[in-house]
C-alpha cells in the first residue's frame, strides 16, 4: 500500500494563515523587506531517523520518521498514549485517528522551522506491519497524524526559538526565546511548560536567568537544564561554561545546582542522571551523577563518575527510563571527520557503533531512545532516494515579528538589491554571483575570492565589492572593484583602490558620485571616501582617523549620514558598536552599546532612511553550540532600531549565525522564491571537535571552510 498522509487541515492551511494574516492584511506600504544570510542553514535539510537498538544497523532497518518538509531536529519518543495527546488538542474535532485494530504508532516531538517560524510538532505514525516487522519494507508508513503543539492561542503569534521537548503526560516543557531581559548580551532561552489542553503556559526559569537544553526526569517530577545561573553567558562560543541545574517541573521551584561544569542532561530515574563536559585530559566524555538518598541534594553531595573513557569525544547523551545497561551518545573519533551515534554499555564499558553502518559520510546529531529502549532516533541530512525535495530556496520566507516587515534568509552571503529590485548581488565564496528576484538567470560575474556587495544607485549593472581574503591584517592586498554585471567579456572589472593595504565594504552615495569604504592603509582600518568611477586616483578622502577599527560602512539614502561599526570604544577589544557620522566627518555618535565585548555589525538603513538593520550578539547565545553543526559565532540574530537608538526590535529567533543583513527596495510578499539550483545538504561539523587531545591532530571536513557573517572581516 503506498504510504499516505492524514495531516491535519488547519495544520496545512488554516493555521499558516492565521499566523501570517498580520502582514497579508495589513498596507504594507510603511514597511519594506529585509534579506539576510544564515551560515549554512539554507544547505540543512534535516529530518529525525530511527534505527534499532537490538538488531545490526543496516540502511535496511533505518527508518525516516519526519516527512521531509523543512528542517525537522531535536526529536523525543513520547510515553504519553496517542489517544490522549490528541484528546488534549484544540483541533482534536478534524482529527480521524485509525480504528482500534490499528497497531500501536511510533510517536515523535520534535522541532521542526516550517511554515516560516520554529513551533513543535507532534506526529504519530501508524505502520503497516506489527512493530515487531523490522525490515525497511514492513515499515513504510500508511498513515502520519500530525500537529503543531503550539498553536496560535498558545504562542499569541510570537516568533520565538523553539528547542529541547519533552512531553510529560499534559504538559510540553522546551526552551523559547520570546521574553526579553532587557540586558545586552543576555540569552533570551528559557525553559516553559504548556498545558496542551488549556494552553496555559508558565516559565520554569527565573526572570533574569537563562537556561539550556532540558530533560525531564521518568517520573515527570523533575527537570533538569544546563544554565549559567545568574552570572550569565561570557562570550564562549564552543563548549559553554554551565552548570546543572534541577527543579520542579511543575513550577520551577525548589532550584538548585547538582552538577558544576556540565551540559545537556537526561534522566534515567529520579536519582540518576547523565550529561557531558571537557574532562581534564580535553576530550569531551559523558558523565553520570547520582543524587543522594537520605540527605539534601546538593554539587556536594552528588557523586559525579565518568563514563565514556578518553580518546574520543562523546556528547549529547541519550537515555530512557530505567535503562542502566546502555546510553546512546554523539562521537567524534580521531580517525573520523562525522559525527555519529554510537550506544554506549555501560555494564561492559564499550561502545556500540550504530550510523556509520549506514551513513558513514554523514553527520549525525543528538541522539534520542524510546521508552522502551528499542529505538534510538537522531537527525541528519535527508537524500533524494527518501522522496525529499532536491529543489533549494533562493529566499526562504521567515516569520516576521513585525507587521507589514517580510523576512527572508538568502542562500549566500552579503546579499544586495539593484535599484529597481529586480536583481540581487551576493557572495558565494570565493565569487560574486547575479541573480533575478524570482530566481531566475543566476551568473557568476567575478571569479576571484571577494565579501560584500553594494548595487550603483545610479549607473545601471554596477557592483561593488572588495577583492582578496577576508578576515586579513590591515597591509593585507584587498581592494575595491566595480564589476559591470552586464559585460559578458572577462575584463568587467576595473580596480578603485591602489594601495592594496585591505580596502573594504565599499558603499556609494546615493547620486552614485563618492564610495565610502573601510581602509587599513594608516596602519589602522578607518574610512575612508573617494570618486566612485575613477576610484582614488581620481580623488581620495579621510573620513575617521584613530587607533581602532571603523569597518562595515553604510551610506544612507538621503546621503546626510555614514553608520558603521567601530571598536573606538575599546580598541582591539573585539568589542563593536554601532556608530554614525555625517559624510564630511561631524556629528559622531554611538547608536547602540552592545554590551562588555559584544558586537553589533553590517549596518544598513532602511530605504526611507529612517531604521536601520544590523547583526547583534544582543540576544546572546540560544543553545548549546555542540548539540548545532559548525558556526564560528553560534550566536548573532537580525535586529533594527531607529536612527535616535530608540526602538530596537529582535527579528530573528535561532541558534544559529545570522548576519550581512540588507533592505530591499521594495516589499517582497512573504513567499518563499525556488530557483532551478539543486539542494545539497552538506554542512560542517564543530570545528573544535576536530582537536583531538594528545594527537596534534585536527581533521578537516570535506567541504571546506565555511565563512562568518558577524565577525570583523
Amino acid at each position: 500500500m503506498k504510504p499516505q498522509s492524514l495531516c491535519i487541515f488547519f495544520l496545512l492551511h488554516f493555521f499558516a494563515l492565521l499566523c501570517t494574516a498580520a502582514s497579508e492584511y495589513e498596507d504594507p506600504s510603511n514597511g519594506g523587506t529585509i534579506v539576510f544570510t544564515t551560515l549554512g542553514r539554507s544547505n540543512y535539510a534535516w529530518d529525525i531517523y530511527t534505527l534499532p537498538t537490538s538488531d545490526p544497523p543496516s540502511p535496511s532497518n533505518e527508518l525516516r520518521v519526519t516527512d521531509g518538509e523543512s528542517v525537522n531536529f531535536n526529536g523525543q519518543f513520547p510515553s504519553t498514549s496517542p489517544s490522549s495527546v490528541l484528546s488534549l488538542l484544540h483541533n482534536r474535532s478534524l482529527i480521524r485517528i485509525p480504528g482500534p485494530q490499528a497497531p500501536p504508532p511510533l510517536q515523535l516531538v520534535y522541532v521542526t522551522e516550517r511554515n516560516g517560524m520554529p513551533n513543535i510538532y507532534y506526529d504519530a505514525l501508524y505502520y503497516s506491519a506489527p512493530g515487531s516487522t523490522r525490515s525497511r519494507s514492513a515499515l513504510e508508513v500508511p498513515v502520519r497524524l500530525q500537529a503543531p503543539l503550539l498553536g496560535l492561542e498558545e504562542s499569541k503569534n510570537r516568533v520565538s526559538m523553539k528547542d529541547r521537548p519533552s512531553l510529560s503526560g499534559e504538559n510540553l516543557i522546551y526552551v523559547s526565546t520570546h521574553e526579553d531581559p532587557g540586558e545586552p548580551r543576555t540569552s533570551w532561552a528559557a525553559v516553559y511548560s504548556t498545558h496542551l489542553g488549556t494552553g496555559l503556559t508558565r516559565r520554569l526559569t527565573p526572570s533574569g536567568i537563562a537556561d539550556f537544553s532540558p530533560a525531564v526526569s521518568p517520573s515527570g517530577v523533575w527537570t533538569a537544564v544546563a544554565s549559567y545561573g545568574k552570572e550569565g553567558w561570557g562570550g564562549e562560543v564552543e563548549e559553554l561554561s554551565t552548570d546543572i541545574y534541577v527543579f520542579l517541573t511543575r513550577d520551577g521551584t525548589h532550584r538548585v545546582k547538582v552538577v558544576e561544569h556540565g551540559g545537556w542532561p537526561c534522566w534515567v530515574d529520579d536519582s540518576t542522571l547523565y550529561f557531558h563536559r571537557r574532562s581534564e585530559d580535553q576530550w569531551i566524555s559523558v558523565y553520570k551523577a547520582t543524587f543522594p538518598k537520605n540527605k539534601p541534594v546538593s554539587t556536594e553531595s552528588v557523586t559525579i563518575q565518568r563514563v565514556t573513557p578518553p580518546g574520543l569525544h562523546a556528547f549529547t547523551p541519550a537515555t530512557s527510563p530505567g535503562n542502566h545497561k546502555f546510553i546512546a551518545v554523539a562521537t567524534r573519533r580521531p580517525n573520523s571527520s562525522f559525527r555519529h551515534i554510537e550506544l554506549f554499555d555501560t555494564v561492559k564499558n564499550e561502545f556500540i557503533e550504530l550510523t556509520r553502518h549506514v551513513s558513514p559520510t554523514t553527520h549525525h546529531l543528538n541522539p534520542f531512545i524510546s521508552p522502551d529502549s528499542a529505538r534510538v532516533g537522531y537527525h541528519k541530512c535527508r537524500g533524494e532516494s527518501n522522496g525529499a525535495k532536491a529543489t533549494q530556496l533562493l529566499l526562504e520566507n521567515v516569520k516576521s515579528p513585525v507587521r507589514n516587515l517580510s523576512l527572508f534568509r538568502m542562500y549566500g552571503s552579503f546579499p544586495s538589491f539593484s535599484p529597481a529590485g529586480d536583481r540581487i548581488a551576493y557572495v558565494d565564496f570565493p565569487g560574486v554571483y547575479v541573480v533575478n528576484r524570482d530566481g531566475s538567470n543566476l551568473r557568476q560575474v567575478f571569479h576571484l575570492n571577494a565579501f560584500g556587495s553594494a548595487w550603483d544607485p545610479v549607473r545601471k549593472g554596477i557592483v561593488y565589492t572588495s577583492a582578496g581574503p577576508e578576515f586579513s591584517s590591515v597591509s593585507t592586498e584587498v581592494d575595491i572593484v566595480s564589476i559591470n554585471v552586464d559585460d559578458v567579456e572577462q575584463s568587467n572589472y576595473k580596480r578603485l583602490t591602489i594601495d592594496g593595504k585591505n580596502n573594504a565594504f565599499p558603499s556609494p552615495s546615493p547620486d552614485g558620485k563618492r564610495i565610502v569604504f573601510r581602509s587599513g592603509r594608516s596602519g589602522h582600518k578607518n574610512l575612508y571616501i573617494m570618486d566612485a568611477i575613477e576610484g582614488e586616483t581620481s580623488w581620495i578622502e579621510r573620513l575617521t582617523d584613530g587607533p581602532w577599527t571603523d569597518t562595515m560602512c553604510n551610506w544612507s539614502p538621503d546621503g546626510d549620514l555614514i553608520a558603521f561599526s567601530s571598536d573606538r570604544h575599546n580598541p582591539g577589544s573585539g568589542s563593536f558598536e554601532l556608530y554614525m557620522v555625517h559624510p564630511n566627518g561631524t556629528g559622531l555618535r554611538r547608536l547602540l552599546r552592545s554590551g562588555s565585548s559584544g558586537r553589533v555589525n553590517h549596518p544598513s538603513f532602511r530605504p526611507d532612511g529612517k531604521l536601520l538593520v544590523f547583526t547583534t550578539d544582543y540576544g546572546g547565545i540560544s543553545a548549546e553550540p555542540i548539540s548545532n553543526p559548525h558556526h564560528y559565532q553560534p550566536y548573532g540574530e537580525i535586529f533594527t532600531m531607529k536612527l535616535d537608538g530608540s526602538d530596537l526590535k529582535r527579528l530573528t529567533h535561532n541558534s544559529y549565525e545570522d548576519g550581512t543583513p540588507t533592505w530591499a527596495p521594495l516589499y517582497i510578499n512573504p513567499v518563499d522564491v525556488e530557483w532551478p539550483r539543486k539542494g545539497e545538504c552538506a554542512f560542517e561539523d564543530c570545528h573544535w571537535l576536530n582537536e583531538m587531545p594528545g594527537r596534534g591532530t585536527k581533521l578537516v571536513g570535506p567541504w571546506g571552510l565555511a565563512k562568518p557573517l558577524c565577525g570583523v572581516f
